[in-house]
């Protein structure tokens, strides 16, 4: 799933693919912006992202769909 993360402040957005479950993922982000803690992200390469709860301007998550791949795509 494609997860695109918008930073207060920064004209860039983090863009990052995971495996992690959506629910799991929207609820984990819900307490993190109530408590103002420190947020991660872990991509599919491997990498993890920290993002402080407060400077998040917003989180988009992409549904999960397979790569299509020839000339019927």
């Amino acid at each position: 799933m494609e997860i695109k993360i918008g930073v207060k402040q920064s004209p860039r957005e983090i863009v990052l693919e995971s495996h992690e479950d959506p629910k799991e993922l929207a609820a984990r982000i819900e307490e993190s912006v109530k408590s103002e803690s420190l947020l991660t992200f872990a991509d599919t390469k491997g990498r993890t992202v920290f993002i402080p709860a407060n400077a998040l301007g917003y989180v988009e998550m992409g549904t999960e769909s397979a790569r299509r791949v020839g000339f019927g795509a």
